[in-house]
């Protein structure tokens, strides 16, 4: 089972460090990881995707709040969290599939950020399905490069990280 698991740290050298040697140390596979400070310059913040049953994510919480830079573990169930991925996109635009690739980009909102005789990219974002189901549209058309960051999480409401 997919768990997007989100990390609040001191924004201090070795902590990413530490939180990834946690994952790779217990043999737990990172999906995707995502780093940046908070609107409090002190803290950072980890997104961590990964797989596993109930008892692994619950080993993995626990290990993750025993670290003395860890301020606190989110494990976010879907229903109560907002996720957003972005995507940079390289697609073929050759002439008789110029069109088509706008069509697409233009019903998932992406938007196009360079344009050259025989090329589109674009910016993409929005929930990590939605990405994939652009990317599985545009498969056939070309794809040249994808970039993905790999899915950002925010709860739901007006709670923040401190109540």
């Amino acid at each position: 089972m997919r768990h997007t698991i989100a990390v609040l740290v001191e924004n201090e050298f070795g902590v990413l460090s530490r939180v990834v040697g946690l994952f790779s140390g217990r043999g737990f596979n990172i999906d995707s990881l995502t780093v940046a400070p908070t609107n409090d310059e002190s803290l950072s913040r980890i997104t961590v995707v990964t797989r596993g049953d109930e008892q692994i994510i619950e080993q993995i919480t626990k290990q993750l709040n025993k670290l003395i830079d860890v301020i606190k573990v989110i494990d976010f169930e879907p229903e109560n969290a907002i996720e957003r991925e972005m995507a940079l996109i390289k697609v073929s635009a050759e002439d008789d599939h110029r069109a088509e690739v706008l069509r697409v980009a233009d019903i998932f909102r992406a938007k196009v950020i360079d344009v050259t005789p025989k090329s589109y990219t674009l910016e993409a974002t929005g929930a990590p399905s939605k990405v994939d189901a652009l990317l599985e549209l545009l498969r056939p058309l070309g794809l040249k490069e994808v970039v993905r960051t790999g899915p950002v999480v925010i709860g739901r409401g007006a709670k923040g990280w401190r109540g």
